[in-house]
């Protein structure tokens, strides 16, 4: 009998795995732009951490962990509970007043497998410990954003305020009320939500619950002075910084220890699963966790996520072919394709070429396939005569180009294929 991975665990075989690393490598560049610092934790960590930063009553404590019962420890559903356990145990804030920190590395929830969500998936989370200035959380925002457009997808920024200890009260009796005469129209889990979590109710994705929570009281109708001061400078800072937002007054996240600021970068093209990164401020962890008095600041991004819409972004550019593909035959026309195939990819033209020294019958049947607009074809005798042939697979029409130098033939080239 052949063994093969637990369901909702996943190989990421060659191929692949390249993505995962420029997904990483270009994560650490910007991170380090920012001033960011990086931190390894361990995956296994004592139970009671999460149950007391996530909250008892999350559908992820309730739920999804991974929790060795007899040893009461629990492999890590989320990334910062355990930077928080860390940043108490070794006195970070001694060290360093702000501190700003990232990690990279795989969770565990058991949860139903589908697209772009597993048992073992990984995030990238980085977090701001010791500022409370608002300007953090719209710097925060901002280089995700950028992250994600340096990647070349496109998502879309949703953001909130969930309050804090003075007004949220008052928002959730009057929550209470609203949900209570909606009781019976509800789902299950938010009928037992309304009493231990009412604040989830507002991100059901049941559709018939997201239609009773329409008219719900929005949480920024009930900031107090301060909060609302706040979130006022957090969209100054990012209409500031240039990115653009829009305001989801239904966004509560499922973590119970956000306060203030939460955000979301949205995509439409992964179906159901549209977030693909997602954070807020927690003024009261680190204290809730044992440490000093310290606000922060964090989010993560889901790589699965982004790795699905890195394949997505590259069998479109598959799709919509290549301007030129290179077809020569014999050593010395191929050796001159080769370097003038690189020279026009330096401008920025999506070249392809065949390397195995294939007929050219093979390589149009190549060049079809790729969707080829043009082809190039340094026929071996033409060549010696310093001649090629350009065609337009589209009109398949020909025309006679003369060779120079790679520098000179390139500029020829680009002014053909353009006109």
């Amino acid at each position: 009998m052949n063994i093969k991975a637990l369901n909702g665990f996943k190989d990421i075989l060659p191929g692949e795995v390249e993505l995962w690393q420029r997904l990483e490598a270009l994560a650490r560049d910007i991170f380090g732009r920012f001033n960011f610092a990086e931190i390894r934790l361990p995956i296994l960590e004592k139970t009671d951490l999460f149950a007391r930063a996530i909250g008892e009553a999350t559908d992820i404590v309730e739920k999804e962990m991974y929790t060795f019962v007899d040893k009461q420890v629990t492999m890590r559903p989320e990334a910062t509970a355990s930077l928080l356990r860390a940043y108490i145990e070794h006195g970070l804030h001694v060290q360093k007043p702000v501190q700003r920190l990232f990690t990279i590395g795989p969770m565990f929830r058991h949860e139903r497998p589908q697209k772009g969500r597993l048992r073992q998936f990984h995030q990238m989370d980085v977090e701001v410990l010791g500022s409370t200035s608002p300007r953090v959380d719209a710097e925060m925002m901002a280089m995700g954003a950028m992250l994600l457009n340096e990647l070349g997808l496109t998502v879309s920024l949703e953001i909130n305020s969930l309050g804090c200890q003075v007004c949220r009260p008052g928002f959730r009796s009057n929550l209470l009320v609203f949900l209570d005469d909606r009781h019976q129209a509800l789902c299950e889990d938010c009928k037992r939500r309304s009493v231990t979590n009412p604040l989830r109710v507002l991100d059901c994705k049941n559709p018939r619950c997201r239609e009773q929570v329409l008219e719900a009281p929005s949480l920024q109708d009930h900031l107090c002075t301060d909060c609302a001061e706040h979130f006022n400078e957090v969209q100054a800072g990012l209409d500031q910084l240039g990115v653009q937002y829009r305001l989801n007054k239904f966004m509560v996240r499922g973590l119970d220890y956000y306060t203030r600021t939460t955000f979301e970068f949205i995509t439409g093209d992964l179906g159901a699963q549209a977030a693909v990164g997602a954070g807020g401020r927690y003024d009261g962890l680190v204290e809730q966790l044992g440490g000093p008095q310290i606000p922060g600041i964090g989010f993560a991004l889901g790589m699965e996520r982004l790795v699905l819409l890195l394949q997505q972004q590259e069998a479109k550019l598959l799709a919509s072919g290549v301007d030129l593909f290179m077809a020569g035959l014999g050593a010395q026309a191929t050796h001159y394709g080769f370097a003038l195939a690189h020279a026009l990819r330096a401008t920025g033209m999506r070249v392809a070429m065949d390397l195995e020294g294939r007929s050219l019958k093979s390589q149009m049947k190549q060049a079809g396939k790729l969707g080829a607009a043009h082809v190039l074809i340094l026929a071996e005798e033409e060549f010696t005569e310093g001649k090629a042939v350009l065609r337009n697979m589209a009109t398949q029409q020909q025309q006679e180009i003369i060779l120079q130098d790679t520098a000179v033939t390139g500029q020829i080239l680009i002014k053909l294929i353009a006109s």
